[in-house]
């Protein structure tokens, strides 16, 4: 496992595919909604729906499967399904909470940026406890700018007082490593199976590329 050539002082998570094995709810959404009213989703439906916003992905499911509900309603129901696999489902990836802890024990500060909603994130992180390991949770809507734009992980690294050289990020979607690695942070590329397509683009941009968490725990705690 290589080193950095600057002490680190911090580290931003990604947590969708990174610290929550959470990424099936986004290609699972539709085809949920659909069985929890009783209709059988067509196969490649997740495909079909992967490149709408949710209001598009309403007026798909509402045109397409005869459904006698306004687009309004049906947006509700896509985001209280979403809200519960959050609130009561998503598990923690392996070996999430030993690497937390392992970053934790070394003196290291913690932040998190996320482009899902606040409270959906803090609820799942607090029911697998792992929520008291990270000092801030940052989130696009709030900085206002997408992972496109250094401004999420620049903020995560000011509220650690930390440079961006002394200073990891975790991701597990190429574009958003990219912008990382040009903003000047170190990056770590974690795989996911039901995530990012280019797994060979995530391992050659990434400083380090990891298929599991526990692969990294030994970067912070030498030991193991």
């Amino acid at each position: 496992m290589m080193s950095f050539s600057h002490k680190i002082r911090g580290v931003i998570f990604d947590v969708d595919g990174v610290l929550l094995d959470s990424l099936e709810i986004w290609t699972d959404l539709g085809a949920r909604y659909l069985i929890s009213i009783g209709k059988v989703p067509e196969e490649g439906l997740a495909e079909t729906l992967f490149s709408m916003s949710m209001e598009q992905g309403a007026e798909y499911l509402k045109e397409n499967y005869d459904i006698d509900r306004s687009a309004e309603d049906i947006v509700t129901g896509l985001r209280n399904l979403l809200r519960d696999f959050y609130y009561y489902e998503v598990q923690a990836k392996p070996g999430a909470d030993q690497l937390l802890r392992a970053i934790s024990d070394a003196g290291i500060s913690i932040t998190a940026a996320t482009s899902s909603p606040r409270e959906h994130i803090e609820r799942a992180l607090e029911r697998n406890g792992l929520l008291g390991y990270i000092s801030r949770m940052f989130t696009n809507s709030e900085v206002g700018k997408s992972k496109h734009f250094p401004d999420i992980y620049n903020a995560a690294a000011a509220d650690m007082h930390t440079a961006p050289e002394e200073t990891i990020v975790f991701e597990d979607s190429l574009y958003a490593l990219k912008t990382a690695a040009a903003a000047g942070y170190h990056t770590i590329g974690v795989a996911d199976c039901k995530g990012e397509p280019d797994q060979d683009g995530l391992r050659e941009t990434a400083d380090i590329y990891i298929s599991e968490l526990s692969e990294a725990t030994k970067i912070f705690d030498p030991d193991l």
